[in-house]
């Protein structure tokens, strides 16, 4: 049997767009894992009748509904009431439930302890369900079974929702599920989203078990393959074919295979070639940088970078010429090329980065128009500048702009043409 789900995340402040519902995207990736189908998506804010209108919809067309948010202390908090009266239960009070409660309180508040009166709330359950214990909260959730249809409720803070799924509402739903969906993600750089599906649409249009579909990410594509099979050896032998044809037509290409960024690729690769990387940046201001910073571990390759803005620093600080800011400008190759030499030289790195042009919105002193961009990418006995012509806004310009700086060095450490 196939079961299909439905998610209903409760809050208005995702209607109001305060914050983003990222619990639905990681419980869809979950229940995916599990082979169970997610149809809908439903968003209701904190009113009790809107919520009881989305519940009485979602059981007429899937059996698992999982609910996010909603479990907290406070008024609008009205998750459980809802559930609960829709499928005909009354609330019980948890013993266990309150003293996890206040066991949470003592830690947070060694010296008082205290726990407001309204905590006690989240302490009420339906009768008969399966209680889940929150390790990384106060709000216990809980699952149940009526009229053929699984509920699942969990709080809304992703700290909270996550955590709590995979340990507790996964062993409750282990008899809902029905094989495997298994992905595979590839990652292009250097080719956009409609050159990737042009070249594919046929085949895609064409498969069913397992599917392909590209994913445009900003200046790069993900091309996913899905399968759905017995068990998860079966769903890779599906997957295995399709990864080759698609490595064989699009080659080097492809950066990874299940990997977030070139940049995650590019610290992998100098960690194990025991390399160590700089930048110098004027147009991305430092975000090859923290791209490079925000992956945990890369203290061990990259030893740090200089944000060139003006050309006194890049005179200063990175040794470009005076002469050579005079006679070419700043955004120029050959002062891409003398940026990454000396972010090489003064931070003693085996490699470095430098990125220099026009993010916009207008064009610069010397008339050169916006999108045109160089990286370089500098090494012992040589040094290779990319021209770059971006279009987009002044971020997706700079986003673009590292990606590069990033491909250069993906290509290098591999062995490819640069």
């Amino acid at each position: 049997m196939s079961h299909t789900a439905e998610l209903i995340a409760v809050g208005t402040e995702l209607l109001l767009g305060n914050i983003a519902n990222t619990d639905a995207q990681t419980l869809s990736k979950e229940l995916s894992a599990l082979g169970i189908n997610v149809f809908y998506h439903t968003v209701v804010g904190d009113n009790p009748e809107r919520l009881r209108r989305a519940v009485e919809i979602a059981r007429s067309r899937a059996d698992l509904i999982i609910t996010t948010g909603g479990l907290g202390p406070t008024c609008d908090d009205l998750t459980k009431n809802v559930l609960a009266e829709c499928f005909g239960k009354k609330l019980v009070y948890n013993e266990e439930a309150a003293q996890r409660m206040e066991a949470y309180f003592r830690r947070l508040h060694p010296d008082t302890g205290a726990m407001t009166e309204n905590n006690y709330q989240q302490a009420y359950l339906p009768e008969g369900c399966v209680p889940f214990q929150n390790d990384w909260g106060t709000a216990p959730g809980c699952g149940f079974v009526s009229d053929g249809v699984r509920v699942v409720m969990l709080p809304g803070p992703p700290s909270e929702c996550g955590p709590m799924f995979r340990a507790r509402a996964i062993p409750f739903l282990a008899e809902c599920t029905d094989g495997v969906i298994l992905n595979r993600s590839l990652r292009v750089f250097g080719m956009g989203e409609s050159a990737v599906e042009y070249q594919l649409r046929d085949r895609m249009n064409a498969m069913q078990n397992p599917t392909l579909a590209p994913y445009a990410k900003e200046g790069e594509v993900e091309l996913r393959i899905t399968a759905k099979a017995e068990d998860e050896d079966s769903a890779q032998a599906m997957i295995a074919p399709v990864e080759a044809e698609l490595r064989e037509l699009l080659g080097e290409l492809i950066y990874g295979a299940d990997v977030d960024s070139l940049e995650q690729v590019c610290l992998g690769l100098l960690k194990e070639k025991d390399l160590t990387l700089a930048s110098a940046e004027s147009c991305t201001g430092g975000l090859i940088a923290k791209r490079m910073t925000d992956l945990p571990g890369s203290s061990a390759a990259f030893r740090g970078g200089v944000v060139s803005y003006c050309n006194e620093v890049k005179n200063q600080a990175l040794g470009v010429s005076q002469a050579l800011l005079d006679q070419y400008g700043a955004v120029s190759p050959q002062v891409a090329q003398a940026m990454a030499e000396g972010a090489r030289k003064l931070m003693g790195s085996a490699l470095a980065l430098s990125s220099t042009g026009v993010a916009g919105p207008d064009s610069d002193e010397r008339g050169n128009p916006v999108g045109l961009v160089y990286v370089a990418l500098a090494w012992n006995g040589g040094v290779h500048v990319r021209e770059l012509h971006c279009a987009g806004s002044r971020s997706r310009i700079r986003t673009v702009a590292a990606s590069h700086a990033f491909d250069l060095l993906r290509r290098k450490l591999t062995g490819l043409s640069l």
